[in-house]
């Protein structure tokens, strides 16, 4: 039984591992005639708990310019790799929420696609993976995409 994945969506962090989800995410759509949804979730509720509401509106609008920036970058990734069908989505609040719900639903996503994890156990412990709240929780299928062999043994 063969997968036609139309809708592609890909969690996005400047991360190598985002990176190399991505241009995975290209090579399924470039095969389904589908699309990618490359989406940046920025997070503004951390800053009010950290207790850094004062300056909360800067650092928010400069991860906002950030978070535009490399949706943009990546676009120009998938037009310098021949394709084209690429929507840049920028959302705000839980990335956990964001990618294995409201985006899904809202963009009728069929297939999810994540780079593994680059947190440490502690850093996994304190925030939770992302990527295992996704594969519980998404309506779709989702797909892990792990470091290439050669990056790995870097």
């Amino acid at each position: 039984m063969t997968q036609n994945y139309q809708r592609i969506l890909v969690g996005t962090d400047g991360s190598e591992q985002a990176m190399e989800a991505f241009k995975k995410a290209l090579a399924v759509a470039k095969r389904n005639n589908g699309k990618v949804y490359v989406a940046h979730v920025l997070d503004n509720q951390a800053y009010n708990i950290m207790g850094y509401s004062s300056l909360n509106e800067n650092i928010v609008e400069q991860q906002t310019a950030d978070a535009k920036q490399l949706i943009t970058d990546y676009r120009k990734q998938a037009k310098e790799l021949g394709y084209e069908e690429v929507e840049g989505i920028l959302a705000y609040g839980s990335a956990k929420e964001a990618m294995a719900h409201k985006l899904p639903e809202k963009y009728a996503i069929d297939l999810i696609m994540v780079g593994q994890s680059g947190l440490n156990a502690v850093e996994r412990f304190m925030t939770g993976s992302v990527a295992s709240y996704i594969i519980k929780e998404a309506p779709c299928d989702v797909l892990i995409v792990h470091p290439s062999k050669e990056k790995a043994g870097n």
